[in-house]
């Protein structure tokens, strides 16, 4: 009975070493080495999107660059216009002081356009009711009005597209002891 075990396993063995390694009919060979094109193919279609990919994310990345380092060309140009002004304002020889003053008023009247322009608004809160987000309270005075309301503004704030650049630098009512 050993002997016949031996012979079953042996059998089996030789059996499971033809089935590794096969002899491929030539109809398998080509489609074996129709397979390996496809592959090759696809991998090329691979590393062409991946070169494309890398090539718009580089494209993207100069843009953003170019985008940044520019982003201030038309506000630039713009207050161009205002220091030109303001330069006119410093060349006249006899100037009257009410000459200066109505100089000074085109000056600032042409940057307020300017801020128009870029959504620059001011912040001028007297009377508000006091905003962290948007003043700056540098001291509290007693006063009769309802506390934390801004009784004066010591510098005007500024935003951006309704984003704060500068809060307001205020005083406001403290609440009487």
């Amino acid at each position: 009975m050993a002997d016949d075990k031996k012979k079953t396993q042996s059998e089996e063995n030789s059996q499971s070493n033809e089935l590794e390694t096969p002899e491929y009919p030539i109809d398998n060979q080509s489609r074996i080495e129709e397979l390996e094109a496809q592959l090759a193919e696809q991998q090329a279609a691979v590393l062409y999107v991946k070169a494309e990919g890398e090539n718009i994310r580089r494209r993207a990345m100069d843009d953003i660059e170019k985008a940044r380092k520019y982003a201030l060309e038309k506000f630039s140009g713009e207050l161009l216009a205002v220091k030109d002004s303001l330069d006119a304002a410093l060349t006249v020889e006899n100037a009257s002081l009410d000459s200066y003053k109505n100089g000074v008023e085109l000056t600032s009247k042409q940057l307020s356009s300017v801020f128009e322009k870029f959504n620059i608004n001011e912040i001028n809160p007297v009377g508000e009711k006091f905003d962290p987000n948007k003043h700056q309270a540098i001291s509290a005075i007693e006063a009769d009005a309802e506390p934390n309301t801004v009784i004066s503004v010591l510098q005007k704030g500024y935003t951006l597209n309704e984003r704060v650049l500068r809060p307001a630098l205020v005083m406001v009512v403290k609440a009487k002891s």
